[in-house]
């Protein structure tokens, strides 16, 4: 069944469906965990711009277990409203219908009759796919992936070093509105990824939007596929033994990979430590916390907070707070657990922030998996930094307000803000 069809039935019904519980009748959730983003965002939670977790459900108040008899009736109506719908298609339409095309355009219908960006349904193939995914390994083109809140495209805020993205010539800032002839707008992230992602060898079609409004013009590219190892920390030791270790995202092996680095940088008695959150769309929650017990002092790392008022707590016991001075790169694209990190820095003042202000994704989303391998993901909570601050819409302002100078890097590759945080631990 094509797309136009799939629409079509998912537009008709969309407007019916504003009830969880037609979910709960076809399918039973089994098992919840958290998770994001953002990052894959490349198959990524990159997504995504989410952020994923471990927080377990709490208790509910009793509020939402009264039973409400009007909206029994009110799903009852649905219900039966869908079905008749469903007849009509079956008796009227020209074509023939598929019947898992339109439970899938149901389900699709569902997440898209809710105020909410980040929700989202997917397939137990999607499913299956996004996990695989989240191990860091991948088959695509080596590009970050976010969804640009304006213009409702997926837009490229970063390109990996060796990977088909970069030697197409993609960079980062690209908008993408086509893979393969399809137009992507609105879609959402994850699907965009998979259409993207594919066997390794065969090549995918993008067409990308590059510069500023009013200057912007379109570019065709055909991108190979091939195995993708994300390299989520890299680190180097810089002049006057300032350490950079740069953390592109917070996967399961980022904290492993972070916490080498930072051994090994103390290892060779770094005096400074620059760390650089440019461009991370974010990723798993259990990661960054788990990196920011090795820098900051005993306390509160971050905060959730779901409708009910309930809170989770992330604390830090201080064991490995970092005693040399710090500072941090970001821009406007560091979202979601990047946020988590620069937030909580900023708030204990343990190190310096450095560049323009950062995206502002303060929600949680969370992963429902059904009976059958499908999933649904929902935004769960808001997130708040050590001091209470709701950074969502609004983002995190930088200590030292400072535009990267592309022009200058295009020219030698200096980087202005790097080189900025070099002189200011160096002083």
């Amino acid at each position: 069944m094509n797309n136009n069809k799939k629409d079509f039935i998912a537009g008709m019904l969309t407007a019916f469906i504003m009830s969880l519980v037609v979910v709960a009748i076809v399918l039973c959730i089994k098992v919840a965990r958290e998770t994001g983003d953002t990052k894959a965002e490349s198959m990524r939670r990159r997504s995504e711009t989410s952020l994923s977790g471990e927080e377990e459900e709490g208790e509910e108040p009793e509020e939402k277990e009264r039973v409400d008899e009007s909206s029994i009736v009110r799903d009852k109506d649905v219900q039966k409203k869908i079905e008749y719908i469903e007849k009509l298609i079956h008796k009227n339409y020209i074509d023939d219908i598929d019947k898992d095309a339109i439970a899938e355009g149901v389900y699709d219908g569902l997440m898209e009759s809710i105020d909410d960006p980040y929700a989202a349904y997917y397939s137990p193939e999607e499913w299956i796919s996004m996990q695989q995914s989240n191990q860091g390994i991948y088959y695509g083109i080596g590009a970050y992936l976010q969804k640009d809140t304006e213009l409702l495209y997926p837009r490229i805020t970063g390109v990996i070093a060796g990977t088909p993205a970069e030697e197409a010539g993609l960079k980062e800032g690209d908008i993408i509105e086509k893979v393969a002839e399809e137009d992507v707008y609105d879609l959402d992230l994850t699907d965009v990824v998979t259409k993207i992602k594919g066997e390794e060898g065969t090549y995918v079609h993008l067409t990308i939007v590059r510069g500023e409004a009013g200057s912007r013009e379109v570019k065709e590219f055909d991108v190979v596929r091939r195995k993708v190892e994300t390299p989520t920390v890299s680190w180097e030791m810089k002049e006057n033994d300032i350490a950079y270790i740069q953390i592109s995202e917070f996967d399961a092996v980022t904290v492993d990979q972070f916490a080498e680095a930072l051994a090994e940088a103390k290892g060779k008695r770094m005096k400074g430590l620059i760390l650089d959150l440019r461009s991370n769309p974010g990723g798993s929650l259990a990661a960054v916390v788990d990196i920011a017990r090795m820098l900051l002092p005993q306390g509160r790392i971050v905060y959730t907070e779901d409708k009910y008022g309930k809170q989770n707590n992330y604390n830090c016991d201080g064991t490995h707070e970092i005693d040399v001075p710090m500072a941090v790169l970001v821009n406007g694209y560091s979202a979601s657990a990047s946020e988590i990190l620069a937030g909580a820095i900023k708030d204990y003042k343990k190190g310096t922030l450095i560049g323009t202000t950062t995206f502002g994704k303060g929600i949680v989303q969370q992963i429902f998996t059904l009976e059958d391998g499908s999933a649904v993901k929902l935004t769960v909570s808001h997130y708040y930094t050590p001091n209470g601050n709701d950074i969502h819409k609004v983002g995190i302002e930088p200590d030292i307000k400072l535009e990267y100078d592309s022009e200058a890097y295009e020219k030698d590759k200096t980087d202005n803000q790097l080189e900025e945080a070099i002189k200011l631990l160096t002083q």
